[in-house]
């Protein structure tokens, strides 16, 4: 049977005709149509459309350009964009029957309007094979596209950048300006449309058209206004600094205010400021009067590359100009410089002969010469400078009421007398203390005023000069040069020359009269000299005396009269440096203090106090020979050095001596006194390098015979000198140990003796030294105190006890010790409530332990603070209760809530014949229970003590036998 045609695909029918259309496609759209033809021949379809370049700036392409549906659009490509992605056909969601059919390799999508959504299926499988090759065919087509774009881009880059290089050369170019910007015309010409282009630059508010060319409008006549041109297309361009590009409409959408065309109107107008530094010095504007739409944003971009250029050919231009006018400036001021010069050089020439004149006016000055040597000398200085053949120096006489002439030259006459002061010439200079240039006209016409008085008979000058001599504030006199002769004549230079001279036979003569005046007062000084010598020798002798007394005030005390600490310093030294060169020699140096000298002092008054050290001072030097030396140091410190002695039996011997002299009693303020004193010996020898160690050396002596009990003498040796240096080290090692925090509390079991159950724990400080092992309280809590440090070690002992007493068992307390210092301060309750805050410690597990001594440093103090910290919740316990004052008359005072028996009495329990602790202790325990206070016995070290104890009524107590002192963890797990 044969096929039916009618039912197989119209592509199987007709190859050729639907491949000739494709293969003849050269173009993107010509392909796409080719396909749109092709897929409309399809079953099953209704419309066609290919979409390409999806992704493009401009949107998609389309054939054909309008959608299948113009409502549409939007789904149209939400369903292409969706089918490209996955590259798989997809169905538009019910109802529409639009196929979405993606070209993989043309990235391509062809939309199908289907007259039935179930013959998709149908319509995919006759389409499949010419979709390949139209897909194929497109994507060739493409690429072609592409690559005539990107020549056609390289041409114009090329025309571009052959068109910048050459704006670039006419910018550096010595061409004129309106040549210049002419050839930039014609450059701009090739690259856009140029045929109405003019420049204009912008300076002080003025429109200057450099360049103008326009088919339209005439060129500006002359520079134009900024605020005449408001409102207008260059006005906004200038006044924005900011392009402006398109037609009328478009334009006005661009500026910010109304818009008023000024000339022809264009279709297309393209302006560029031009800047430097962000200022508007310029434009550049381009327009079409034929089409719209003729410049693009890279016209812009590139006429603002051509603004710059002009912009610097403008600059260049204007600082060749600017050069060549300060070229000419300077040549100018280069002749007058020169012309300068050449005075200069006349005036240095006549100013070197001046200081010539000047430095032999002043050699005259001190010149063996007599008056009138020396007058004519300065006639013929005078004489080199200007014509002098009529010169006299005329002074005024002491009384100033004279005018002496000890110098007179003159073609009239010889030599002038002295006469009184009148109204001629001279006489008008010396009154107005200022030089007078006259010629004969002016001398007359001084004379017709009355200014001056012409002498009777007197041939007059023709010209006439003086100037006034001049001595500090003080006219002395004048020097004078006149003429007589029409032909010489003086002048200002003249004047002013003779007016330097004046001044230096001003100083020349003031010199010669001051020694004159000195060879007179010489001649008395001669005499005052021996009489003054004579006084000089007594007051000399008076000083020596003074200073004498002087130094014996600055190296003795003045209440004792003893040599002071310096001059004990200073002779030390000297006797160590005798020891030093005689090693054999020695030396002994006694530093003493006079025991319990405040309380005579607190007792008897300051005066009493002064008046004994003055008896023990000369006791002390009745003590010693010569050339030992008694000293007092400061208050009631002395010392007594001892020099080239036979140590130490005779420094033994000297303080011995002053021990019993001192003990001697003495009546002071109606009181008998019977004083005493410690001493600490030192003996020097060639190994102390100064008086300071020496003088340490005793000091340090002399504190030991102090802790020993007073009224004694002790050695310096080697043991003290290593538990002085053992001191030092251990003062650092405690502030080191503080730092590093060495020190813990070490917790000792307070028990209830009946069942041994722990009922708390008393925290006892211990140091962990890096070298010496843990360390006990007896072994450093001296020095620590000596040195300061035992405070800060107390507060850190309390903040630790508190922290790791949180670890014990609620059920049980811990108590610290509290030395008084710490109720000296009345901030110490509310510092340790702030650490039992800051550790979590309930206030009711913490008991402080104080002793007697506590109570009573001050007893309001004291109470008040325990009754603080009472009122917190926190307890107080008395320990060693028994060994101080044991005073009822205050104990029942205290806010106590635990008593401590001390050790003492503990340790005596169960021997023979020590009956007495037993009954100390029932009667303490007898105490305590009527003042409701618990007792806890310190120090059970047996089992014979514990069941004592037991059986005097006592319920707690602590010691060796419940447990040794050890760390947190020996207690808790």
């Amino acid at each position: 049977m044969p096929a039916r045609t009618d039912i197989l695909p119209p592509l199987a029918a007709s190859s050729l005709a639907w491949l000739m259309p494709l293969m003849d496609a050269t173009t993107p759209r010509a392909v796409a149509l080719a396909t749109v033809e092709l897929v409309r021949g399809l079953p099953g379809c209704r419309g066609v459309r290919v979409l390409w370049d999806l992704n493009g700036a401009e949107g998609p392409a389309s054939e054909p350009a309008q959608p299948i549906a113009s409502d549409d659009i939007a789904a149209d490509l939400d369903l292409a964009f969706a089918v490209s992605a996955d590259d798989l056909p997809r169905l538009a969601p019910q109802p529409r029957a639009r196929l979405a059919i993606p070209l993989w390799r043309s990235a391509a999508v062809v939309l199908v309007e289907l007259d039935q959504r179930s013959r998709a299926t149908q319509l995919l499988e006759h389409a499949a094979e010419p979709l390949q090759i139209a897909d194929q065919r497109l994507r060739h087509a493409l690429e072609i596209a592409e690559l005539h774009g990107t020549l056609a881009r390289l041409e114009h880059s090329e025309l571009v950048q052959r068109a910048l290089f050459e704006i670039s050369d006419l910018a550096g170019s010595d061409r004129d300006m309106p040549d210049l910007l002419k050839g930039i015309h014609a450059v701009v010409g090739t690259l856009m449309h140029a045929e109405n282009f003019f420049i204009v630059r912008l300076e002080d508010d003025l429109i200057r058209f450099l360049y103008f060319a326009d088919v339209e409008d005439p060129p500006p006549d002359g520079d134009v206004r900024l605020g005449d041109r408001e409102g207008t297309l260059t006005w906004y361009l200038l006044h924005g600094g900011k392009p402006l590009r398109g037609d009328a409409e478009q334009l006005r959408a661009q500026v910010s205010g109304p818009l008023h065309m000024f000339g022809t109107d264009s279709q297309d107008w393209l302006g560029v400021p031009m800047l430097r530094d962000g200022v508007v010095q310029g434009a550049i504007v381009l327009q079409s009067y034929e089409r719209r739409g003729v410049y693009s944003a890279e016209d812009q971009a590139l006429l603002g590359f051509v603004g710059s250029h002009i912009l610097t050919a403008l600059e260049r231009k204007r600082t060749q100009d600017d050069l060549e006018h300060s070229v000419h400036q300077r040549t100018l001021e280069l002749a007058e410089a020169n012309r300068g010069l050449q005075l200069e050089i006349v005036e240095r020439e006549r100013a070197e002969r001046l200081q010539a004149a000047l430095f032999q006016i002043a050699q005259l000055a001190t010149a063996g010469i007599d008056e009138d040597a020396f007058y004519r000398s300065i006639h013929d200085v005078v004489g080199k400078l200007l014509n002098a053949e009529n010169f006299y120096i005329g002074l005024l006489s002491d009384d100033r009421q004279l005018l002496e002439f000890p110098y007179f030259v003159d073609d009239q006459q010889c030599g002038h007398p002295a006469r009184p002061l009148a109204r001629g010439l001279s006489e008008h200079v010396l009154r107005h203390a200022r030089p007078l240039l006259a010629d004969h006209g002016l001398i007359r016409a001084m004379a017709a005023r009355g200014e001056i008085e012409l002498p009777f008979g007197d041939r007059p000058s023709v010209w006439w000069l003086g100037v006034p001599l001049v001595s500090g504030d003080e006219v002395v006199g004048l020097i004078v040069v006149q003429s007589y002769d029409p032909a010489v004549l003086y002048g200002p230079a003249d004047q002013e020359l003779l007016g330097f001279v004046a001044s230096q036979i001003a100083n020349s003569l003031n010199r010669r009269r001051a020694l004159q005046i000195q060879q007179q007062a010489y001649a008395l000084l001669e005499d005052r000299v021996q009489e003054r010598t004579h006084e000089l020798r007594k007051e000399i002798h008076e000083r020596e005396r003074i200073q004498d007394q002087l130094e014996h005030e600055v190296m003795h005390d003045a209440l004792t009269g003893l040599p002071n600490r310096g001059h004990l310093l200073d002779r030390i030294e000297r006797v160590l440096a005798h020891v030093r060169h005689d090693p054999r020699r020695r030396c002994a140096l006694l530093y003493l203090d006079v025991d319990r000298f405040k309380v005579i002092n607190d007792s008897l008054g300051h005066l009493a106090g002064d008046e004994v050290l003055r008896q023990v001072a000369q006791r002390l030097q009745s003590c010693v020979r010569e050339p030992d030396l008694v000293a007092r140091l400061s208050g009631d410190e002395f010392a007594i050095l001892l020099d080239d002695v036979d140590v130490p039996q005779t420094a033994f011997h000297v303080a011995q001596r002053v021990l019993d002299v001192l003990g001697t009693p003495m009546q002071v303020a109606g009181k008998t006194l019977e004083p005493s004193a410690s001493i600490g010996i030192a003996v020097g020898n060639d190994d102390y390098h100064d008086a300071d160690e020496l003088l340490r050396d005793a000091d340090t002596a002399l504190y030991r015979a102090k802790g020993l009990g007073r009224k004694r003498f002790e050695m310096f040796d080697e043991t003290l000198k290593r538990n002085a240096i053992d001191v030092l080290a251990m003062e650092a090692e405690l502030r080191t140990g503080l730092l590093t925090d060495h020190f813990e509390p070490h917790f000792q079991p307070i028990v209830r003796l009946l069942d041994g159950d722990v009922v708390g724990h008393e925290a006892l400080l211990r140091w962990h030294h890096p070298l010496h092992g843990l360390l006990r309280p007896a072994d450093f809590l001296q020095v620590a105190e000596d040195s300061g440090c035992i405070e800060a070690i107390d507060w850190r002992m309390f903040e630790l006890s508190c922290q790791l007493a949180t670890r014990f068992p609620e059920d049980r307390y811990v108590t610290i010790n509290v030395a008084p210092r710490h109720f000296r301060r009345d901030d110490f309750d509310q510092r340790l409530l702030g650490i039992v805050r800051d550790s979590g410690l309930a206030p009711a597990r913490l008991v402080i332990e104080v002793t007697e001594g506590s109570l009573l440093d001050d007893p309001d103090r004291v109470r008040a603070t325990l009754g603080r910290l009472q009122a917190a919740g926190v307890g107080a316990a008395l320990d060693d209760f028994g060994t101080g004052y044991s005073s009822l008359s205050y104990l029942h005072t205290f806010p106590l809530r635990v008593l401590k028996i001390d050790r003492a009495f503990v340790a005596e329990l169960g021997k023979e014949g020590k009956d007495n602790s037993a009954s100390v202790i029932a009667a303490v325990l007898a105490l305590a229970r009527a003042l409701g206070m618990g007792v806890v016995a310190e120090g059970i070290e047996t089992s014979e003590q514990r069941a004592a104890l037991i059986g005097l009524g006592c319920e707690f107590g602590q010691g060796y036998l419940f447990g040794h002192p050890a760390p947190i963890g020996t207690w808790v797990d």
